[in-house]
C-alpha cells in the first residue's frame, strides 16, 4: 500500500501537469481496498474486475468535484458502493437462470478459488451473505470485514449511524438463522 498522504495526492490532482501521477498514486493506495469491498459484495473475480474499473473511470472524471467534506477514503467507498449496488441490480435483471443455478455457480467457483473439498465455515458465511438484501450485505460487509466505524459506513452510504447499526444487527441475525438451518 502507497503510504503517500491523501493531502499530497489531492495536490497532484489539483494540477494538470502532476494530475496523472496523482492519479496512479491513488490507485495504488486505494485499488487493493476497494477491490475487496467490490469482490465481497459481487462474488467472482471478474465481476470485481469490472466493478472497479467503472469505479475508478468515475472517480477520474469527477475527482475535480470532489469537495473535501468528507475524507477522500470515504468519498472513493461511496463511489465503489453506489458501483457495485448499481451493477448488481442490473445483474439481477438481466438473470434468466435460478437462484438454485446461481447459487452453485457462485459456491463453484468461490470453492475452485482456493480448492476447499468440504465447506468451512467461511464458505456457510458467505452463502449466507448472498441471501441478504443488498444493503444490509453492503453494510455487514464495511462493519465485520473492513471494521468500518457506524459513523464512516453512515456517510459513504448517507444514512444515519441508527440505520446502519440497524442494518448489521439484521444482517447478523439473519446469518445466524441461516446457519443454524444448515
Amino acid at each position: 500500500m502507497v503510504t503517500i498522504s491523501d493531502e499530497d495526492i489531492l495536490a497532484y490532482l489539483a494540477t494538470k501537469s502532476n494530475f496523472e501521477k496523482g492519479f496512479r498514486l491513488l490507485m495504488q493506495k486505494y485499488q487493493e481496498r476497494l477491490y475487496w469491498h467490490i469482490r465481497r459484495m459481487v462474488g467472482t473475480h471478474d465481476d470485481a474486475d469490472d466493478v472497479i474499473q467503472n469505479t475508478f473511470i468515475k472517480v477520474y472524471r469527477n475527482i475535480q468535484k470532489f469537495e473535501k467534506k468528507s475524507k477522500l477514503y470515504t468519498w472513493l467507498y461511496r463511489i465503489a458502493t453506489n458501483e457495485t449496488l448499481t451493477f448488481l441490480k442490473k445483474r439481477d435483471r438481466h438473470n434468466t437462470s435460478s437462484i438454485d443455478d446461481e447459487d452453485n455457480t457462485i459456491m463453484y467457483s468461490l470453492k475452485s478459488e482456493v480448492q476447499v473439498e468440504a465447506e468451512t465455515v467461511q464458505q456457510q458465511l458467505e452463502k449466507a451473505l448472498e441471501q441478504l438484501p443488498d444493503k444490509q450485505r453492503l453494510v455487514f460487509n464495511m462493519r465485520y470485514y473492513e471494521e468500518m466505524p457506524y459513523q464512516q459506513i453512515a456517510d459513504i452510504l448517507k444514512t444515519s449511524v441508527g440505520g446502519s447499526k440497524a442494518n448489521y444487527h439484521h444482517a447478523v441475525k439473519k446469518i445466524e438463522a441461516f446457519i443454524k438451518g444448515n
